[in-house]
């Protein structure tokens, strides 16, 4: 571990590289993506999550690997950053859009929102959008939202949508299930599995509800349960964030993945702390163990992220966080001086991408470019 950091900390001072920066290692970002395209079950395709992945060069990079054209969108101003990026590009909304947002993308953006295929979670919705098509005198697509146990919303039961009567101008492409509850589903209610065999037979129906020229879109899964599905009705999942892997998809369903995108940040001071107050008070904590011995300052702070190196680096809760100057507790074997890199990995990639500006990209044992991320907003 302790190698792979000296030979990432090499590469940003040879860059001079002195700020907080998101480090990606193209090499093992195309690991990953090799593991994916080895352990996806046959027949399904991958839409990319363009939230996870805020970054039009690396979205392209991992579209041309899986000889995908499709992507899931969240956000209007994103979703034509990647219209435009991707002419062929076939994207589905992976939240429903208030009917106004809706509106507002369709009379601004450029005739290319028609490859947009928007998210129905209620017969509400279904009417507001058969509204504003008419109203635009335009076709509109649409995938319907079923719930399959994660109970954040859309459609229970698939006899509430064979009775909805679709507005002439909305035009059904299929559904998106979305079972992020399975990993978690603890053994008492029959653990992981069930409840992912689970969600796919209740998507399975929701999908034989349907019309067969309605099911062009049948997707199911998340970064976190993609490969666990073994065929069955869908034809694509969805992944974003496992290309990367931030700490919250260390998953069963992702073993053999392992971490592209690093928080690269200079350490600025390295001292023996001591808390404001009698020094008395600093040497009885630090007897009992709640204060450290030795410590050190880094350049920023306070992000969605873990300290990965130097090892045992932690913040410590009676200083706290900052976003300016960050203090860490180091153990007391440490050998940390100012200058040194300190590496944190992202709890998400949503957000954190986009955090530090244009991507410091890793590969062969150096910085080799730099990707410009999206907008946050």
């Amino acid at each position: 571990m302790s190698a792979y950091f000296a030979a990432l900390s090499e590469a940003l001072k040879a860059a001079e590289i002195f700020q907080p920066c998101l480090v990606l290692d193209r090499d093992r970002l195309d690991g990953n993506i090799a593991l994916v395209k080895e352990r996806l079950a046959p027949g399904l395709a991958v839409r990319l999550v363009d939230k996870s992945l805020p970054c039009m060069p690396l979205l392209s990079h991992i579209a041309r690997a899986l000889e995908t054209n499709r992507f899931m969108t969240f956000h209007p101003p994103v979703t034509q950053a990647v219209l435009d990026a991707f002419p062929e590009g076939d994207l589905l909304y992976g939240k429903p859009m208030p009917v106004g947002a809706a509106r507002a993308a369709l009379t601004r953006g450029a005739g290319w929102w028609s490859r947009v295929c928007w998210l129905i979670d209620t017969p509400e919705r279904l009417a507001d959008y058969g509204a504003l098509a008419a109203a635009l005198d335009t076709q509109l697509h649409f995938a319907f939202e079923v719930d399959v146990g994660l109970h954040r919303g859309g459609f229970r039961d698939p006899a509430e949508i064979r009775v909805l009567t679709v507005p002439e101008r909305l035009h059904c492409e299929g559904i998106m299930a979305y079972e992020a509850h399975a990993p978690e589903m603890p053994g008492l209610f029959g653990g992981a599995a069930r409840a992912l065999k689970q969600a796919s037979a209740k998507a399975a129906e929701f999908a034989a509800a349907l019309d067969p020229d309605q099911r062009r879109i049948l997707n199911i899964g998340g970064s976190k349960t993609a490969l666990l599905h073994g065929g069955g009705f869908a034809n694509e999942v969805s992944i974003g964030s496992a290309f990367v892997l931030p700490s919250d998809f260390d998953t069963p369903g992702l073993d053999g993945l392992r971490p592209a995108a690093f928080i690269a940040t200079p350490v600025l001071k390295a001292l023996d702390p001591m808390l404001p107050g009698p020094p008395t008070v600093s040497r009885a904590l630090q007897a009992f163990g709640l204060f450290p011995r030795k410590g050190c300052y880094l350049y920023g702070g306070k992000w969605m992220a873990k300290p990965v190196f130097p090892e045992g680096m932690k913040p410590n809760s009676l200083i706290g966080l900052s976003s300016n100057q960050q203090f860490m507790g180091l153990p007391a074997s440490a050998d940390v001086k100012p200058g040194d890199y300190a590496f944190l990995r992202p709890t998400q990639s949503e957000g954190a991408l986009q955090h530090f500006g244009a991507i410091a990209v890793f590969a062969g044992g150096r910085i080799v470019e730099f990707w410009p991320v999206l907008p946050m907003g």
